[in-house]
């Protein structure tokens, strides 16, 4: 079932290992000049090699390393202001005749660009012009009728998704530098802020005993609807935690309800997460687990007595929420 598509993975993925073991003295170069300007990267090409051009600067620049995509046929016509002088320039071409790309050539020389090319063909004036060279050249595309850029495109972009990385890992690059320059969206979520910023306090939850009887469990859950119950007996310990899931399987279990107490439902040793904890991983415990899990109990360490003290609750709805 489905011949071309399965055929079309493979070659790729096979494209991308065989490339992986052709890592020589170029990609080294090519990280060397990268890492050792200061200022931008300017990457560049046409057509699908211009697709793949905008994403490998994207990710250049999500990861420390400042990248502009130049449009070559744009360059030609006023978007070369975009240099200073001395900043690279990675050119991609599959042929390494691109005509739009080799006229800009000789003014990318007058501005000192370093020019790293990644091509198909290492015998083209492309390559010839370049200070480094990047071969993706293989046998065939991977589509049926070896033409379409299927393989030369996804190994292009594993290029730059290599040179991103071990230009990364070259300046100890962490996650808090990623999220530095992703503050939007769930993944600087994830990354910047902690449960104590979006939890619900304890004051805004549902508090009972354990000696609470079912009808205050389900007032006090109606009073604050977050889907669970704090059991707290004394202090800021917590006793155990009640979701609304415990509520309907002891109605369905319990033939009288009369005598049903917090204590017969609650769960004793809820997971919890602590305040000071990175959303992203309060979600890994969340949804790690062979069933979701929808609202978790917040712990705060006590500076005093060292010992964990409840602090309110955080439901997946309110990681997820912008």
């Amino acid at each position: 079932m489905f011949p071309a598509a399965k055929n079309l993975l493979i070659a790729e993925s096979d494209a991308i290992r065989l490339f992986a073991d052709r890592l020589d003295d170029s990609f080294r170069m090519a990280v060397d000049i990268l890492l050792n300007h200061k200022g931008k990267t300017i990457v560049c090409g046409m057509g699908k090699s211009g697709h793949i051009a905008k994403k490998i600067a994207a990710t250049f620049t999500s990861t420390g390393q400042p990248s502009v995509f130049l449009h070559p046929a744009e360059g030609a016509h006023g978007d070369l202001g975009v240099y200073s002088p001395g900043d690279p320039t990675i050119l991609l071409s599959k042929s390494g005749t691109t005509d739009e790309i080799l006229c800009l050539i000789p003014t990318l020389q007058k501005f000192q660009s370093k020019i790293i090319s990644i091509v198909g063909n290492v015998n083209s004036p492309i390559a010839y012009a370049s200070d480094v060279v990047i071969d993706v050249s293989f046998a065939k595309e991977a589509d049926p009728l070896n033409i379409v850029p299927t393989t030369s495109s996804i190994v292009s972009l594993a290029v730059g998704d290599a040179l991103a990385a071990e230009l990364m890992s070259r300046r100890s690059f962490s996650k808090q530098d990623f999220a530095t320059f992703h503050p939007a969206g769930q993944l600087g979520r994830n990354l910047l802020l902690r449960v104590k910023d979006v939890m619900s306090k304890k004051s805004s939850c549902a508090v009972v005993k354990s000696e609470s009887s079912l009808r205050e469990i389900v007032i006090a859950m109606t009073e604050f609807p977050l889907g669970a119950a704090l059991v707290i007996d004394s202090g800021e310990a917590l006793s155990g935690l009640i979701t609304e899931g415990d509520i309907r399987r002891s109605l369905r279990l319990e033939d009288s309800l009369a005598n049903i107490m917090a204590k017969d439902i609650m769960t004793r040793t809820p997971r919890y997460v602590m305040d000071d904890d990175y959303v992203g991983d309060a979600i890994k415990i969340m949804e790690g687990g062979t069933s979701q899990i929808n609202v978790l109990p917040v712990m705060r360490r006590d500076a005093t007595s060292g010992v964990d003290i409840i602090v309110g609750l955080l439901r997946l709805h309110d990681a997820y929420k912008h």
